[in-house]
């Protein structure tokens, strides 16, 4: 609510403003084109990378200083700091991170959202970068009719960088114009009251455009323009930085605890970095200006000196902040208790993480590994059985034949309202995830939406089969009783074998025993429908038994052969031993 009422009021300050001022709408829809093109420059990488980007992220964060270096460089070369971002929250949310490794390449990435301003600083302010910008729009929209997904993100790509030149052009363009009737150096202010008030202003007006790159290129263009003092210039862009930390905390509000927790990490980082600047905002100035001469740059070339600003104070940051990274990951533990998962909740599926197609796919396999974790504590129950017992035994039949306690459990509750439940979510969220996705990552969610299908066909089976487990395990017909042990024995073996092979790395191994399980439990119905028709005709089980153990040794077989299917799904990565599985 406070969201939109904030929303609102921006609305109706910009149409006012923009009413008013010729100059200020052209700076405005400068910034607006600028946002556009850092938009079409996030998806376009997202299509382009092929997946690279989540991949090198994915694995180089294995310790911290390779975390910040992945930060740093994963965010100079597609300039945009949030779609990292929502990378890393997605991959922390989906386990395929640590915490420590997150927080690394947050780090890095505020050191690589500085080469924004070094490429402002560098040609948007000294020649007409228009001139570069319609070409890349051009052939930006060329290549996005491509039906190659590579080329349609070069071709978003493109029409990003056009569009943030263009966006850049137009802002230096309205200061200029602005020049004549109005001098916001006027209000720049002496001491540590003017630092506050400026970082106050660069905060705001990140917070209010949600950009830090935004607010650079606005304050990089102020400055060339003399629009404002180049000591205003740094105190802005530390405001800038500090900015950034509300709209990742915002971001973060609707993500899980995990994403909290960055969130918060990303706050501590700069709001630490910023107090570090101010305090030695004269003194750092001073070394800029030592470096400057070193390296090259002029000493009236304020814009550079600016990007060069941003850069130390960044990298000041990292080199105080980062020493604590263990002891910062312990406190944030102690953050955001984790609910207690319940199956009624989805534990992976997290909006966030549906703009990332590697992130959403393990979401979406990890939820169905959820799914049917919990499923195969509710088939153990109806089979009267506790999966620490039999899991893992070496004698299964001893201990279903030992294991008569009744496990109270209402199946048809149970499947109502929290299996259904949590089946609809994963089915909800793969529709939404596959909408922008290739046709490869489309094929594994439908493989794993047919997982989640079978998971919950299989609970079906073994709620027919439960009504006439409870009756027979009480008969005082020996016979019928053994033959239901039986049966029991048959589904706890599946489950059983494929628990051994979740961990087996080797997929041909995987295959092969899944295979041979199948040709078993053909075997075992056959074994069941000799040994039926014997107890028939030997007058050891009644008619209505016998009918009763047919239709129950069907829907055995059902959920065997189901469990499979997914084990088959769930664990069997290589699509070519997928292939292999066709010709066994």
């Amino acid at each position: 609510m406070l969201r939109n009422f904030f929303y609102f009021l921006l609305f109706i300050s910009l149409a006012y403003l923009l009413f008013i001022n010729e100059d200020a709408k052209i700076i405005i829809t400068g910034i607006a084109i600028f946002l556009i093109g850092m938009i079409f420059m996030e998806d376009g990488f997202k299509l382009f990378s092929g997946g690279l980007l989540e991949k090198i992220l994915a694995k180089a964060t294995n310790n911290t200083p390779k975390a910040i270096f992945t930060g740093f460089l994963s965010t100079s070369v597609v300039q945009s700091s949030s779609l990292i971002s929502v990378i890393v929250i997605s991959f922390l949310s989906a386990g395929l991170i640590s915490l420590s490794g997150a927080i690394g390449v947050v780090f890095g990435s505020n050191i690589g959202t500085t080469t924004t301003a070094w490429i402002v600083s560098s040609f948007g302010v000294k020649i007409n970068i228009a001139v570069y910008a319609f070409p890349m729009i051009i052939f930006g929209v060329i290549l996005r009719f491509s039906k190659n997904k590579a080329y349609t993100g070069l071709g978003n790509v493109l029409l990003g960088l056009g569009f943030v030149f263009l966006g850049i052009s137009y802002m230096k363009d309205g200061f200029e114009t602005l020049k004549a009737g109005l001098d916001l150096s006027q209000f720049a202010m002496q001491g540590y009251l003017g630092v506050f008030v400026y970082v106050g202003i660069g905060a705001l007006a990140t917070i209010i455009i949600q950009s830090s790159s935004a607010t650079m290129a606005l304050i990089i263009t102020a400055l060339v323009t003399n629009q404002i003092l180049y000591i205003n210039a740094l105190e802005l862009s530390i405001g800038a930085n500090i900015g950034t930390t509300v709209t990742a905390v915002m971001a973060a509000i609707s993500s899980n605890s995990n994403g909290k927790r960055l969130a918060i990490a990303h706050l501590i980082f700069n709001i630490v970095t910023g107090i570090i600047a101010i305090l030695f905002l004269y003194q750092l100035a001073d070394l800029v200006t030592l470096i400057a001469a070193k390296i090259g740059i002029s000493e009236d070339n304020y814009a550079m000196k600016l990007a060069l600003f941003h850069t130390i104070f960044n990298i000041l940051g990292v080199l105080v902040v980062s020493p604590f990274t263990n002891k910062l990951e312990k406190f944030l533990k102690t953050l955001f208790k984790d609910e207690k998962t319940s199956i009624l909740k989805a534990k992976y599926l997290d909006d966030v993480v549906i703009a990332v197609p590697d992130a959403a796919i393990k979401a979406i396999k990890d939820e169905t590994i959820h799914l049917y974790e919990n499923s195969i504590e509710v088939i153990s129950h109806a089979l009267y059985l506790h999966r620490h017992k039999y899991l893992g035994s070496n004698d299964i039949s001893l201990v279903v034949k030992n294991s008569n306690a009744k496990i109270n459990v209402d199946i048809n509750e149970f499947y109502s309202q929290k299996i259904k439940s949590l089946y609809g979510e994963i089915i909800h969220f793969s529709v939404l995830a596959q909408e922008n996705m290739d046709e490869d990552f489309k094929n594994k969610i439908y493989n794993y939406k047919l997982a989640s299908r079978d998971i919950v066909e299989a609970i079906k089976y073994i709620t027919q089969l439960h009504k006439n487990l409870s009756f027979y395990l009480k008969s005082d017909n020996p016979y019928i009783k053994e033959e239901y042990n039986n049966l029991r024995i048959n589904i706890a073996k599946t489950i059983n074998i494929i628990n051994d092979l979740r961990n087996n790395q080797n997929d041909i191994t995987v295959l092969s025993t899944l295979n041979l399980l199948k040709e078993d439990i053909l075997r075992e119905d056959d074994l069941r429908n000799s040994d039926i028709d014997t107890l028939i005709r030997d007058n050891n089980i009644t008619s209505k038994m016998a009918t009763s153990l047919i239709n129950d040794l069907t829907y055995t077989h059902n959920i065997s052969k189901k469990l499979i299917e997914v084990a088959t799904i769930l664990w069997i990565e290589d699509k070519k031993n997928e292939e292999i599985e066709d010709d066994l």
